[in-house]
């Protein structure tokens, strides 16, 4: 079987490996020349949705942040919100009152900022005013004998009617007195025998013992019931007189505070005259402090009521009626108010109303105990949230929607026990004014735009921030004043023009495009700052392009013990990989372990065995349940490709069965999908593939070799592996000739190549692929539907037509006889 080598027309230069920063083209020295960056880098299409979002007032309008950790997402919505205009008015102050006419729903007041303290001070002093005031006038000698005089007069009423009706009495032979009834005394009338006053229990023995007569007991029964409803109707006037007393009294009280009252609040009421619902409760108040007078009277100290084993609780506050709750004080607050709620469950959102459990177990609360959360501190700005902390907090997200839908902000406790709350306050709802901004990922932003209906009305901008950004001369700049911010900031040595062009090779490679530049600029400072501690561990003053090589070094050496364990199993032979040799029906494929904190790239042995047969393709992961839905996508792509090939004239009369040697975890991805189909055109044809080519890309069904992920660990895992075994010159790996712009290989790599120990071949199609690994042309369909001999479509071919002649022969000899079939059909069949 003769061989003819292919030129090397499909293998890359290694000016194409990795893109080198050009150092002698940079205009600074070091990153002290230039002035730190205060923009927010690659993120224009980002900035453009947020600066819509935050200047349109209208509902609906908040912002979803969409976007990987460490694209700027939280920085570049701080540096927005921080360079809004601060010379706005910020929002009112929001107090809580004592609600006079529903107590159970405290009053909102909205003053000025900074007036909301000046309101509670000035109720506080009111009160003390009236407590120190009240009582003088109580104390006033003109007031206690006017008072007195008052009393007397009611008092002289009372006793004429007593006067009277004991003189009635008296002349009736009866008399007044004070009967014992329980605890209770009460009076009565009772007869009088001589000069006794006797009970009618004892009359009536006085009858059986002949000292009284019959006809004088009954004579005096009569007497008693007569008298008795005198003395009940002149005590219901008595009564009478005592209530009229008590109105006049109070009348009085009332007349004699009542200039001090009114002139106390009048001036509390020409002050908040601009504010109609202030007024209204200052109306209040005067009313509520006539009427209930007494508590500003001086009164004797009652003595602490103690009971064991329940703990003091400390004294009530007796004014509490007429305190001011200031729940949102905006005194110092400059323009729009910011709130970033790291912690967004319910309490510090939406507040709540604390409670007093009292000395016998009792749940109180009042209007005092309303506390705000963050929506109503950031009402009349801006309140920014991280997404999936609002989700999984209990009963945030239904809330939030709910708040933002009806314009209104409610402040409830969370009860999930509402059996066992134990306040029933309702507070004035708030009016909702505010920008809500809410940082997540895109996946969580398409689950809630496709699930929640809710969501699409009330965040109608998404702000899409992007991982990369075009590489150019600008954005390297860009870097460099970034870097310059951050050794401001954090105190680091600065870096040299060869440390800032290190780092924007780090950030082409993170990109996976050398074209493109990283915007996930958390992962380039944590290199800056590595990069910074090895030059202090040099003593250099500056970052040399040395110390950000170090520096990744370090970091990959941390994490990649798995690697190294993987490694050495190579080494060993317990993975069985072949780098040298050809062999029919295996290749080496090339697979990418993402562990989260590192990826790295590893050859897996892939084998093919076909045989006669109708089974087709065998996919062994999927019968093992170890593929995954795009590998098994692969693999029937695969097939589709060999139908369009090898199947237009006859069936595929075959069963190949194609697996991945050593593979023990799930395979996904159909990156190895033209290593499959290499290994099962070796195996069908029986030519042999060259086992120092490693192989990915996927292949669709017109043959074409597509690009896959994870292409530079991809090689550098071969590589590694051909360079512990040893470099033979030959080694490479072949990859889709669209992944040659993603190239962002290490400098070893890159050097190997350039001496020529190590090849990197770009293939567009599966044929281009086959004549690499075989070193025979791969042959193109002629008219006929022949390929050309020699050429390994052609042995494909001629094999198939084998396979399907075997299949005839096999079926014609086991098929059976017609007599034979009908005498098997008259046998009984045994059971």
């Amino acid at each position: 079987m003769s061989k003819t080598r292919r030129k090397k027309s499909t293998e890359v230069p290694a000016s194409k490996l990795r893109w080198k920063c050009p150092v002698d083209e940079l205009d600074f020295a070091t990153t002290e020349d230039l002035q730190p960056s205060t923009e927010i880098i690659g993120q224009e299409r980002a900035l453009r949705a947020i600066r819509l979002g935050l200047d349109i007032e209208s509902p609906g309008y908040n912002i979803y942040v969409a976007g990987f950790v460490g694209t700027g997402r939280n920085t570049t919505i701080k540096r927005l919100l921080e360079e809004l205009d601060k010379g706005e008015t910020p929002p009112s102050d929001l107090c809580y009152v004592h609600n006079f006419r529903n107590p159970d729903m405290p009053s909102l007041i909205e003053l000025p900022a900074a007036c909301g303290k000046g309101l509670r001070n000035d109720m506080s002093l009111l009160i003390e005013t009236l407590q120190r005031n009240i009582p003088l006038v109580f104390e006033n000698e003109r007031y206690q004998e006017s008072r007195k005089k008052l009393i007397e007069t009611f008092k002289e009423r009372e006793k004429q009617l007593l006067k009277t009706l004991e003189k009635q009495v008296e002349e009736e032979g009866f008399v007044l007195a004070q009967i014992q009834a329980g605890p209770y005394t009460r009076p009565e009338v009772v007869p009088v025998v001589g000069e006794d006053a006797v009970s009618f229990d004892t009359l009536e023995k006085y009858v059986e013992e002949g000292k009284v007569t019959r006809e004088d007991f009954d004579k005096r029964k009569e007497q008693y019931k007569r008298l008795s409803t005198e003395l009940e109707s002149t005590f219901k006037d008595v009564r009478k007189i005592e209530k009229e007393m008590r109105q006049e009294v109070e009348r009085f009280d009332m007349k004699a505070v009542l200039p001090l009252v009114k002139d106390a609040i009048g001036e509390l009421i020409q002050k908040y005259a601009d504010y109609r619902k202030l007024v209204t409760y200052f109306e209040d108040v005067e009313k509520d402090i006539i009427e209930n007078i007494d508590r500003f009277k001086p009164k004797a100290e009652q003595p602490a009521m103690f009971t064991p084993f329940v703990p003091m609780q400390p004294a009530q506050d007796e004014f509490l009626e007429y305190r001011v709750n200031v729940l949102v004080d905006n005194s110092e607050t400059k323009g729009r108010p910011v709130i970033i709620e790291t912690t967004p469950n319910y309490r510090n959102l939406f507040g709540t109303i604390e409670r007093v459990v009292g000395r016998f177990g009792e749940v109180r609360s009042d209007f005092t105990r309303v506390k705000a959360g963050s929506l109503l501190r950031a009402n009349g700005g801006y309140l920014v949230l991280n997404a999936l902390d609002v989700l999984i907090e209990p009963g945030v997200w239904h809330a939030i929607k709910r708040t933002i839908r009806n314009r209104v902000i409610e402040v409830q406790p969370y009860d999930p026990f509402y059996l066992f709350a134990g306040t029933s306050l309702k507070p004035e709802p708030v009016d909702f004014n505010l920008k809500v901004v809410m940082i997540g990922d895109a996946y969580l932003y398409h689950l809630l735009y496709t699930y929640d209906e809710d969501f699409k009305k009330i965040f109608k901008i998404k702000a899409d921030f992007d991982t990369v950004m075009p590489r150019d001369k600008g954005a390297i700049r860009d870097y460099a004043a970034f870097l310059t911010r951050v050794c401001a900031d954090e105190g680091h040595p600065h870096f040299e023009k060869t440390g800032v062009a290190a780092v924007a090779e780090y950030g082409a490679r993170l990109a996976g495009n050398r074209e493109k530049l990283t915007t996930r600029f958390l992962k380039i400072v944590d290199i800056a700052r590595e990069a910074c501690y090895w030059a202090s561990k040099d003593k250099t003053k500056l970052v040399q392009g040395g110390h950000v090589e170090k520096a990744i070094e370090e970091k990959i050496y941390r994490v990649k013990l798995v690697e190294e364990k993987i490694q050495e199993l190579i080494e060993r032979d317990v993975l069985m990989i072949d780098i040298e040799g050809e062999k029919v029906g295996q290749v080496n494929g090339l697979s990418v372990y993402d562990l989260g904190d590192h990826v790295f790239g590893r050859p897996s042995k892939i084998t093919c065995q076909t045989s006669m047969g109708r089974a087709g393709i065998i996919n062994i992961e999927r019968e093992a349940n170890l593929s995954g839905r795009t590998h098994d996508k692969g693999v029937l792509i695969l097939s589709g490709y060999i139908r369009a090939m090898y199947a237009r004239e006859r069936p595929l009369t075959l069963s190949a069965s194609l697996c991945f040697e050593q593979s023990y975890t799930g395979v996904e991805g159909d990156s190895a999908s033209a290593a499959e189909l290499f290994a099962f055109l070796s195996s069908l044809s029986e030519v042999p593939l060259r086992q120092e080519v490693a192989v990915t890309g996927s292949v669709n069904q017109k043959g074409d070799i597509q690009p896959i992920g994870g292409v530079n660990e991809k090689i550098e895992g071969f590589f590694d592996v051909c360079r512990a075994k040893g470099l033979s010159g030959r080694q490479g790996v072949m990859i889709p000739a669209r992944n040659v712009d993603d190239l962002m290989l290490r400098p070893d790599v890159v050097e190997a190549v350039k001496k020529g120990k190590f090849h990197v071949h770009a293939i567009t199609t599966a044929e281009e692929g086959i004549e690499i690994l075989t070193g025979m042309p791969a042959g193109k369909r002629r008219a006929d539907g022949t390929y050309p001999k020699g050429s390994v479509n052609f042995h494909v071919d001629r094999k198939l037509s084998e396979l399907s002649e075997k299949m005839k022969s096999f079926a014609e000899k086991v098929k059976p006889e017609p007599e034979e079939e009908e005498a098997d059909a008259e046998e009984p069949s045994e059971s």
